[in-house]
């Protein structure tokens, strides 16, 4: 989007009022906050070229003209937005704009008319068992990279935490004599996720073998580095996965986000239940852990129709049989 107006120094100032409200009171995560202010940057620019030079004057046009820009609009790569983040930007505006309500700055919500866009339900894509044992086999634990990322990928999926849990873990957050981890997610919020023998073990020799040797006097308690003793990145992170899926032979896209799939989906498929599953997850509700029970009865179907006698589709030419 280059080329764009600025955003109105009103609006610049407003959206920094919101953004300190959303990280002072309401103690969100940083990368949630980074979400809100790349959607309200882009809804200032909108503003700004629109002529609007303070939120509380946005009319109810504004935002369905900015809506549907974005929905029409290709990002920096070419790709259309997606209906989820244009779904996710209007969440955003609408928080602004209630925000400005709050304080008093104005009377009027020009969001409350607006319809919400349609998403289309995507269903989480696991990866099977067999190929969660290739890629966390793939990692080399006779290197500190190797130890490391063999360490990371039994977290991934021992833990089902997700990418910013996972490189925000400390040392002191692992608990390998009782087997759990203290995660921090989404909203600040707490939650211990029990960890299996081999997260634990991976851990174990990664703590002992190879962090001293990555561990610098800026490490601090990070629990994984990368070759500069820094704290490792979820890039990194990304791009790591990446990597041994293709060592690993997997012609899937994999990322930190599938072993979380992987992790609820076997956990459900091998009777685990769904509210157990919501607390591990660390879902606010229940509703969101119910989509991995979708992807299980889509996998029950499978082996319904591949193994039931009486459920097999007919062979053509299939010889008659006579009582």
């Amino acid at each position: 989007m280059a080329g764009q107006p600025r955003v109105p120094s009103a609006i610049r100032s407003q959206i920094g009022r919101f953004v300190d409200h959303l990280v002072v009171e309401r103690g969100l995560s940083s990368n949630t906050v980074q979400a809100y202010q790349r959607d309200l940057a882009r809804y200032g620019e909108h503003l700004g070229r629109r002529r609007v030079q303070d939120a509380t004057e946005a009319s109810e046009e504004d935002v369905a003209t900015f809506v549907a820009r974005l929905s029409a609009t290709p990002h920096r790569d070419g790709r259309r937005y997606r209906p989820a983040s244009v779904v996710r930007a209007l969440s955003s505006v609408r928080a602004f704009h209630r925000f400005l309500m709050r304080e008093g700055a104005t009377d009027r919500d020009p969001t409350a008319a607006i319809v919400r866009p349609k998403t289309p339900r995507g269903l989480p894509r696991p990866i099977t068992v067999d190929d969660v044992g290739k890629l966390l086999a793939a990692p080399q634990p006779s290197t500190a990279d190797g130890a490391r990322d063999r360490a990371m990928l039994e977290t991934l999926y021992g833990a089902g935490v997700r990418v910013s849990e996972l490189v925000g873990l400390d040392v002191d957050d692992v608990d390998l004599e009782g087997g759990s981890v203290r995660v921090l997610g989404k909203g600040s919020k707490e939650r211990d996720v029990p960890l299996g023998r081999y997260a634990r073990d991976a851990i174990a020799a990664y703590l002992s073998t190879a962090r001293p040797s990555l561990a610098t006097a800026r490490s601090r308690g990070a629990l994984f580095l990368n070759r500069r003793g820094g704290r490792l990145s979820r890039q990194a992170c990304w791009t790591m996965i990446r990597r041994y899926a293709g060592l690993a032979g997997i012609d899937k896209r994999i990322t930190p986000h599938t072993l979380r799939h992987s992790f609820a989906t076997h956990l459900l498929e091998g009777g685990a239940d769904v509210r157990v599953v919501q607390e591990l997850l660390g879902h606010a509700s229940v509703a969101t852990t119910q989509v991995y029970t979708l992807v299980t009865k889509e996998h029950l179907r499978e082996v319904y129709f591949s193994a039931h006698p009486r459920a097999r589709r007919a062979v053509v030419g299939a010889r008659k049989e006579h009582p």
